[in-house]
């Protein structure tokens, strides 16, 4: 259905209904700078919303300004959010300021948007009128459909990387007949399983979620009559979250403002840390270039967080290059100074943390006002067996129990197998993980064979090859993961406990089929996987006439099997960086403050993500409202091997009069010992020479590189310098001769 294109008009209820408001109840609660956001009449607006500085609020009065005073009819109004609870909040509060319902309006999140776009408009999208949403699992599932179809190996090409190459592309607007010509084996296959996907669920009328943004776009860019009414329907667009917009989500915005319609887009550059699923920065840093006639305004004052802790925020985000700027502020007390803890080691860190925490109990504090943040998820493990000895309940936010994700529950069911081959549970959990082409029918066939003579699925195996009642190939790959369990078990008799494990994890394909998952997901399994062989080295059997093994297994069952407290229990929180956006808490640790941890070993020598990692450092320390503690260890099992990794450069950001360094038995409220040598010998700036970590330079010899570390003072001081063409290599400060670019 095509619509003309004219003027829309407001209704003269809707401009009736909401004229009891108070003007000046919309700007009073407001501070200056949030005044002038809301209240701007300039054609875009860009605010830029620090952490804690009521971005919501800002939104939501800004609303109630453009319908009080700009006359803008609410259903002239569409506001963007990224999850559903926050598009929720900002409708409730906007039904408490305008008072009445505000349930027509346009409110929601981008793809709750592109599902109402669409299913208004099925015919001319292309859809069938009753087309279905795929979630991630009905997703994975007509992946392994398209798989199946085109006989793919599983085992080469694991289902969640063709899902999550599929998902990149929608999210960067491209679609499988527009993929470039591919040169590697890999793009090849990824295409070819994008091409069919697509076929498939355009025959089911089914869409998933990258789908819903990319056909609204396309509704719109290919119905131009369609996108005129639309632009003259919405006078206003408000976004929340700007910095985490991906290109397709920035196009659509785009197209739909066109030359006529306001935008106003909040967001925080400093905290855009999703660049790994998408999200690209530069659609915040650059809107004011994109839309010349933008007003930017920044609202820096901070109802969250002490001074000190601000302070500390902003030293460290300074040192990105790309950002629009802003000073975080606030009128609160100064606070306490954060803290900085040396430990041992890892235990050292966790039996830190926890014992802090339990005095915090001790002292009339709330459990569920702490959070304890790290850069990866395999340091939850520690941190778990800290707080479960203390008997201190916990909640993993977001994210599972060590010995309840994925990877490690496939890793012990090869080690329970090997202990017991009438182990069924860890049977089948593994038989065919990784993939090794052992089909549903198969188990059933197995199943079957099992129930019927009562005997393990081990055994029935056995019974059914000799019975031949596998074809050539299932027979072939039974027999195959027999063997290998069985060449595991061979193998040891004369391997200690961890060295058992790193065999499983590493024999049975583990590690690689999650290395071919790509991105953070397969890396976080992997480490998850080699944490796993740390924690049997740490392992002390209570047994020593009995094997360790399945000590061990015992002891990861009962660990598995204490549940997590429930929602409504006082409980400490434990989470990752990433999950802690938007959260708020009394006291925040930060833990594992090392160079090669966080910053991740992944990211040190690429500048751009380097700036991410920063700007996730800005996020952590910005959830502390009145106390934050940053640990690190001297020496940590990392990855499976001992590593001595020195501290964490944004804790060398900080200036040394916001830090008191905690020892046993005492605090050091100017550090003069550990923490202020931490600071001068491995300063983020060389010696007399101006230069700084992440920054690109150029050596006469060696060209263009960028700065990962500096080390020592004086003459003899070394820089470590990652070049593009020859790799990383320490130079001698004072003979390096190099110039910055």
């Amino acid at each position: 259905m095509f619509f003309k294109c004219s003027i829309s008009t407001h209704s003269i209820v809707d401009l009736l209904k909401f004229d009891n408001m108070d003007v000046t109840s919309i700007l009073d609660p407001l501070n200056a700078a949030q005044r002038e956001a809301v209240s701007s009449t300039d054609k875009h607006l860009l605010v830029l919303a620090g952490a804690g500085s009521g971005k919501t609020r800002v939104l939501v009065h800004r609303i109630a300004w453009l319908v009080q005073v700009e006359n803008i009819s609410p259903h002239s109004i569409l506001g963007v959010t990224f999850t559903n609870k926050a598009a929720k909040e900002m409708r409730g509060r906007l039904e408490n300021m305008l008072g009445a319902s505000v349930s027509n309006m346009w409110v929601g999140t981008f793809h709750g948007l592109a599902h109402r776009l669409l299913k208004l408009h099925w015919k001319d999208a292309g859809l069938p009128q009753n087309f279905q949403i795929l979630d991630s699992d009905d997703q994975l599932r007509t992946v392994k459909r398209v798989y199946r179809l085109l006989g793919i190996d599983d085992s080469k090409w694991p289902y969640r990387q063709a899902q999550s190459f599929i998902n990149k592309q929608k999210d960067d607007g491209l679609r499988s007949k527009n993929m470039p010509p591919a040169d590697d084996p890999y793009q090849r296959i990824m295409t070819q399983i994008y091409i069919a996907y697509e076929d498939t669920c355009v025959r089911s009328g089914m869409v998933d979620f990258g789908e819903l943004l990319l056909r609204a776009y396309e509704l719109w860019s290919q119905n131009p009559a369609l996108l005129c009414h639309y632009q003259q329907r919405f006078d206003q667009i408000l976004v929340d979250e700007f910095q985490d917009t991906n290109a397709i989500q920035y196009a659509w915005l785009r197209l739909l403002a066109g030359d006529s319609v306001r935008i106003t887009a909040v967001g925080d550059d400093d905290q855009s840390i999703y660049g790994w699923r998408g999200a690209k920065v530069e659609n915040i840093l650059n809107f004011n270039h994109d839309y010349p006639e933008t007003t930017i305004v920044r609202l820096e004052q901070n109802y969250r967080s002490t001074k000190n802790i601000l302070s500390a925020a902003n030293a460290v985000i300074s040192h990105n290059t790309d950002r629009l700027g802003k000073n975080l502020w606030t009128e609160e007390i100064e606070g306490e100074p954060i803290s900085l803890y040396a430990s041992f080691n890892e235990h050292d860190e966790a039996r830190f943390i926890s014992g802090t925490i339990d005095d915090w109990v001790k002292n009339g504090g709330m459990r569920d006002e702490v959070s304890v943040l790290y850069r990866s998820n395999a340091q939850s493990r520690v941190l778990e067996e800290a707080l479960l000895r203390a008997q201190i309940p916990y909640r993993i936010y977001g994210g599972q129990k060590f010995y309840e994700r994925q990877e490690i529950r496939n890793a012990l069911a090869y080690l329970r197998l090997v202990v017991n081959r009438n182990d069924d549970a860890a049977f089948e959990r593994i038989v065919n993980t990784p993939t090794r082409g052992i089909g549903d029918k198969t188990i059933e066939v197995l199943r079957g064979l099992a129930r019927g003579e009562n005997i393990s699925m081990w055994d029935a195996v056995k019974l059914a090859i000799s019975g031949k009642n596998f074809t050539g190939r299932a027979l072939s790959a039974v027999q195959a993961f027999m063997d290998l369990v069985n060449k595991l078990d061979k193998n040891f008799s004369d391997l200690s406990l961890p060295d058992q494990t790193d065999s499983v994890v590493t024999e049975s394909g583990l590690i690689d089929f999650y290395r071919r998952e790509k991105g953070d997901r397969g890396q976080s399994r992997i480490e998850n996987l080699e944490e796993l062989v740390v924690a049997c080295r740490a392992f002390e059997p209570d047994d020593a006439e009995q094997s360790a093994l399945p000590q061990f297994l015992d002891q990861a069952a009962l660990d598995a099997g204490d549940k997590q407290a429930g929602e409504n229990e006082d409980a400490v929180q434990l989470m990752t960086l990433h999950s802690s956006k938007g959260l708020e808490f009394s006291i925040v640790f930060l833990a594992g403050m090392e160079e090669n941890l966080f910053p991740h070993k992944m990211s040190i020598e690429d500048p751009v993500r380097l700036e991410e990692e920063r700007r996730l450092a800005y996020v952590g320390i910005t959830r502390a409202m009145k106390k934050l503690y940053l640990t690190f260890a001297e020496s940590r099992q990392q990855y499976g091997t001992e590593s001595y990794n020195t501290v964490s450069r944004f804790v060398r950001d900080i200036p040394t009069e916001h830090i008191e360094e905690i020892r046993l038995g005492g605090k050091i409220t100017s550090p003069t010992s550990y923490a202020k040598k931490s600071v001068s010998q491995f300063s983020d700036e060389g010696t007399d020479t101006g230069l700084k970590l992440g920054q690109r330079v150029i050596h006469k010899v060696f060209g263009e590189g960028v700065i990962l570390n500096f080390e020592g003072n004086g003459p003899n001081a070394r820089i470590q310098v990652n070049f593009s063409n020859n790799g990383s290599k320490w130079l001698v400060q004072s003979y390096a001769k190099l110039e910055a670019l």
